[in-house]
């Protein structure tokens, strides 16, 4: 079985280097063929939607509505369900594509054969 990857970005514009480095590790994972699923969760949630995925700048770094632009196309990209709930946000509120899960579903991708996670 093909090694599969599951980042988690627990940030956003309050730590733009964390997050920014959690978006390009799921960015180029993907575009070399590895399967990547994406999580945001806390502040990160907010990366998700059309009105604040620009909001995150970092000097000399991809933007990150081009790297989750990629992960979009090629992965999987996961709102976390109580962190998306907690900023009164739905299915609706995120780009397209973006779907919303809560801890069983990242669990379980993070227990599948052959996965590893990583947290930033």
């Amino acid at each position: 079985m093909a090694r599969e990857l599951v980042v988690k970005v627990t940030c956003g514009v309050d730590a733009p280097e964390r997050a920014n480095q959690g978006f390009t590790v799921a960015a180029t994972a993907a575009a070399s063929g590895v399967p990547v699923s994406l999580w945001l969760t806390g502040e990160a949630v907010w990366l998700a939607t059309p009105e604040r995925s620009t909001d995150l700048t970092l000097p000399l770094a991809t933007p990150v509505p081009d790297l989750l632009a990629t992960v979009l196309e090629l992965g999987t990209v996961t709102a976390c369900s109580q962190c998306a709930a907690r900023r009164e946000l739905g299915a609706d509120d995120l780009l397209p594509g973006v779907r919303i899960a809560g801890a069983p579903v990242f669990v379980e991708e993070c227990l599948r054969d052959g996965a590893q996670a990583l947290v930033y």
